[in-house]
């Protein structure tokens, strides 16, 4: 059974940091392609990022290209999303999901695999 626990939520201010983390069992992590994705009530689902299975291959929504940063421990079968510099916009539910592939990832994909995500709240 696969599972994906996301942490590491929270509220901060604007300029601040959070490290999210995304704890997988049941499955092979360099197996996987990993990607975070963020919603808000009532919105569209995007992609924040994503992380190839065997590669350092990554790719980032514009939005969070040069403040967030993907990576993974496959020892710990963690991959965590460092957030920098946090905007009001990037508040969301952070959620962290999974496809059983070895190609390089994109933030297109169905992702087969989800957490139940993490809160993000960016506020003065």
């Amino acid at each position: 059974q696969l599972r994906l626990v996301e942490s590491g939520g929270g509220l901060v201010r604007p300029g601040g940091s959070l490290r999210l983390s995304c704890l997988t069992s049941g499955m092979p992590l360099d197996q996987h392609a990993i990607a975070w994705f963020r919603q808000v009530p009532g919105g569209p689902r995007e992609g924040v990022s994503c992380l190839t299975a065997r590669t350092p291959d990554t790719r980032y929504a514009d939005s969070v290209k040069g403040r967030f940063t993907i990576s993974r421990d496959n020892a710990k079968n963690t991959v965590y999303l460092q957030m920098n510099s946090l905007k009001p916009e990037d508040t969301a539910i952070y959620y962290c999901a999974a496809l059983h592939t070895q190609a390089v990832c994109a933030l297109t994909w169905s992702y087969g695999f989800w957490g139940q995500g993490t809160q993000v709240t960016v506020s003065p």
